[in-house]
């Protein structure tokens, strides 16, 4: 792939990633936000005002929120794109890239840190399940697992897993045959994130405005102090 059309790919993907990054935040709930935090940790740690804690929730939801969005718009269809592979209809696997005598299925993941034991069973059953459906092809199967950033070193178990790890700089590596591709992406990325992230803070801004009159309206009292009791009711109380 030249630089311009990474470049080209790179931008697209910027495009998408925040455009449903800013599309989640424009359509986030205040209720939505408060059932998941917990509201003894803000009293305890003295949180006195709405703004401090609209600011707590927002801020948490989206890094929370980021690295899944990030890891559908931007890394998943950035792979899909260098590898030449194509989408894989098959559950627990995203790219696949099949040649006149292989076949490689990968599962794209963002970090290395997505799997405890029952996740990664899970995973390497569905790598096993797509290689049985493919017998009757008689290619060579491979399964990978790709971790778009970060290191993983795995113990060498023979035979336990079928499928393979691999992280950062040596994924990127094995889809594209250059072992300087992870700093590649960096550089494509440009002066783009700041262009967006003008359009992103403002849409903050609204969300601020928007959850803060409303925690105000229903969360605090008359003199403006915050009405715990109402607060924990609301997350705590029996429905």
């Amino acid at each position: 792939m030249t630089k311009i059309a990474l470049e080209k790919l790179i931008c697209k993907c910027l495009d998408d990633f925040y455009g449903r990054r800013i599309g989640k935040l424009s359509g986030l709930k205040l209720k939505d936000t408060l059932k998941r935090k917990n509201p003894y940790l803000f009293r305890a740690v003295g949180t006195q005002t709405a703004a401090e804690i609209v600011e707590q929730l927002l801020t948490a939801y989206m890094s929370s929120s980021d690295e899944g969005i990030f890891g559908d718009a931007f890394f998943e269809p950035l792979a899909k794109a260098v590898s030449g592979g194509v989408s894989s209809p098959s559950e627990g696997v995203d790219v696949a890239i099949e040649t006149s005598d292989s076949y490689t299925a990968i599962a794209v993941k963002s970090g290395p840190s997505v799997f405890n034991a029952q996740s990664k069973r899970r995973q390497d059953q569905d790598f096993q399940v797509l290689q049985k459906r493919l017998l009757k092809l008689q290619k060579h199967f491979e399964a990978l697992v790709g971790y778009c950033y970060g290191n993983k070193k795995t113990k060498t178990e023979a035979g336990k897993w079928v499928f393979q790890e691999l992280a950062g700089q040596e994924f990127w590596s094995r889809l594209t045959g250059d072992n300087d591709f992870y700093m590649k992406i960096i550089d494509a990325m440009k002066g783009r994130p700041e262009i967006h992230r003008q359009r992103f803070e403002e849409e903050w801004s609204k969300a601020v405005n928007r959850f803060t009159g409303e925690f105000i309206e229903v969360y605090c009292n008359k003199d403006g102090s915050i009405d715990w009791h109402a607060l924990v009711e609301f997350n705590s109380g029996k429905r």
